[in-house]
């Protein structure tokens, strides 16, 4: 089982990135391989509207010139898909926005590429804006047939300067059961798969 978590932040090593390494952390404590891609390393193009992805349905964007297709098929063969963003003027940060746009078309345009695949959304902020940035990828998720599993709490946590998340204990605690609940929904979806 594998899961690849997209951090949203233009910063490598912010709190978002801490907070989805917590989920990281268990899920590799419950044998579950990860991957973290910062998606700041590598600019993604915001997506034209073409519609090419729907003419030509070979699970690729037309845009060439960025990461994208390479994202959509290392999602295409994870079986759980993370994404964290913090939160900038009440929602997403443009690198996420971007992201989700360019994969969400392909996905879409391809008979959802995502289907069935675990998908959780991490955000973060400093006073407000997290649940309209969890909302958004969730709506991702959802209207991709995605399997979205639930923490303890939303999840969402609260920090401004670097490496304040790992003051915010319920917001560690959140990616924590966050990862277990990940971990231990893969496992019973591998193993109903298994005994189809």
């Amino acid at each position: 089982m594998k899961v690849v978590a997209f951090n949203g932040s233009p910063r490598t090593n912010g709190n978002t990135f801490q907070a989805l390494a917590v989920v990281l952390d268990e899920l590799e404590k419950n044998g579950v391989s990860t991957k973290m891609i910062n998606l700041c390393e590598h600019e993604i193009h915001g997506c034209k509207a073409c519609g090419s992805c729907f003419k030509n349905k070979d699970k690729k964007c037309i845009m060439k010139d960025d990461k994208v297709n390479d994202y959509v098929e290392l999602i295409t063969k994870c079986d759980g898909l993370i994404i964290g963003s913090p939160v900038y003027f009440g929602s997403l940060s443009s690198q996420t926005k971007a992201f989700i746009d360019r994969v969400g078309y392909v996905n879409r345009a391809n008979g959802d590429l995502f289907k069935r695949k675990v998908g959780a959304a991490v955000a973060i902020n400093r006073r407000a804006g997290a649940l309209e940035a969890f909302n958004t990828i969730n709506n991702f998720f959802l209207i991709g047939q995605m399997i979205v599993p639930g923490s303890s709490y939303w999840n969402i946590g609260t920090a401004l300067k670097q490496g304040e998340f790992a003051n915010d204990v319920e917001g560690v605690n959140t990616m924590r059961v966050l990862g277990q609940n990940i971990a231990w929904l893969l496992e019973k979806l591998n193993s109903d798969a298994n005994n189809d």
